[in-house]
C-alpha cells in the first residue's frame, strides 16, 4: 500500500515513536520513502521494538517530553513537517490508576501542547491525533460506538483520551479554519495487537512472558468479546487519514473509528487459544 505517494520525500514528525504503534508507523513511513523524525521522553519498555529493529539509528530522534510546550515547539519549527502522528501517551489503564496527574498531563496537556504548536506554524501541514476507542462513555452496549456518540471514561486512562478529545475539537473549531495552512483528523482505535508489543498488563504481551517462563496465564475476565486488530490495520488507517487530510477537499476536523466488523470479534479466552497454537503449548 504506497498512498499514491503522499509520503514519498516530505518530511514527517512521529510523537511517540519509541511506542509499539510508534515505531510500526515509522517503519512503515521509511519504506515509503518519507524522512521520517521522532519524538518522545524515554524509551518505556524492555525489551522494545524501537531498539530491537535499530529505529535509533534509522530515524532522526530527538528526546522530550510533550509537556515542555517550548521545546516542543522549537523541535516542530527545525523539522518543518509536512506530517505530523501524534500518538505520544500514558497508555496503560493500570498506570493511570498508579498516576493519574501524570496520565492526564501527557494525555490531555500534552495534546493542547502540540495543538498550540500547530496553531502557530505556517506551513501546509497533515496533522492526525491518536487517541483511543476508550473515549467514549461507556453505556455497557453490546453495539460499537460512533464517532458522534458522548465522549467520558470513568477511569483516568479514558478519561484522559475524552479529554484530548475535547482539547482537539476546541483548538479545531476556534483556531483551524479552512484558511488555516494545518489539517487536522482524529484517529480512534482499540483493541491493538501486535509483534513488538511489550508493554505491562496488555494480554498478549502478559501472556507470551509467562509461556516463555513456563507459566501459566491468569485471564480475569474469560468472556469479555474485544475489536481486536493487527496493529497494521490501524496505523494504515493513520496514514490513509494523513493522505485525505492533504488532498483537495480534506477530511478536516473529523475523527474516525478504526477497528474490524463486529462479526470478527472474539473473546479474551478465543484469542488465547489462537495464540496457544502458535506456541504449540
Amino acid at each position: 500500500m504506497q498512498f499514491n505517494g503522499v509520503f514519498n520525500n516530505t518530511k514527517v514528525l512521529v510523537t511517540g515513536d519509541t511506542g509499539f504503534k510508534g515505531s510500526w508507523l515509522c517503519t512503515w513511513l521509511l519504506n515509503l520513502g518519507a524522512d521520517v523524525y521522532g519524538l518522545a521522553d524515554r524509551v518505556y519498555d524492555k525489551p522494545n521494538m524501537f531498539e530491537s529493529i535499530g529505529l535509533d539509528s534509522r530515524i532522526k530522534h530527538s528526546e522530550c517530553d510533550i509537556c515542555d510546550l517550548e521545546k516542543l515547539g522549537k523541535i516542530i519549527n527545525e523539522i518543518q513537517p509536512d506530517f505530523v502522528f501524534h500518538l505520544a501517551a500514558q497508555a496503560i489503564v493500570s498506570e493511570s490508576y498508579a498516576n493519574p496527574v501524570q496520565t492526564f498531563a501527557t494525555n490531555a496537556i500534552g495534546t493542547a501542547n502540540m495543538l498550540e504548536c500547530l496553531r502557530r506554524y505556517e506551513k501546509s501541514c497533515a496533522a492526525v491525533f491518536i487517541t483511543s476507542d476508550k473515549c467514549y462513555e461507556n453505556q455497557e452496549w453490546v453495539w460499537g460506538y460512533r464517532e458522534t456518540d458522548a465522549l467520558g471514561g470513568k477511569d483516568p486512562y479514558s478519561a484522559s483520551k475524552a479529554a484530548a478529545e475535547v482539547a482537539i475539537h476546541s483548538f479545531v473549531t476556534s483556531f483551524f479554519d479552512s484558511n488555516h495552512p494545518v489539517k487536522i483528523g482524529t484517529g480512534r482505535a482499540g483493541n491493538v495487537i501486535g509483534g513488538g508489543d511489550w508493554a505491562k498488563d496488555r494480554i498478549v504481551p502478559d501472556s507470551a512472558r509467562n509461556w516463555a517462563a513456563g507459566d501459566h496465564v491468569t485471564i480475569r475476565r474469560p468472556d469479555a468479546t474485544r475489536p481486536w486488530q493487527h496493529v497494521m490495520e490501524p496505523i494504515s488507517g493513520y496514514l490513509r487519514l494523513a493522505q485525505n487530510l492533504c488532498s483537495e477537499q480534506p477530511r478536516h476536523g473529523e475523527a474516525y473509528n478504526f477497528g474490524p466488523d463486529a462479526a470478527q470479534d472474539i473473546t479474551v479466552l478465543q484469542l488465547l487459544e489462537q495464540l496457544l497454537k502458535s506456541w504449540d503449548l
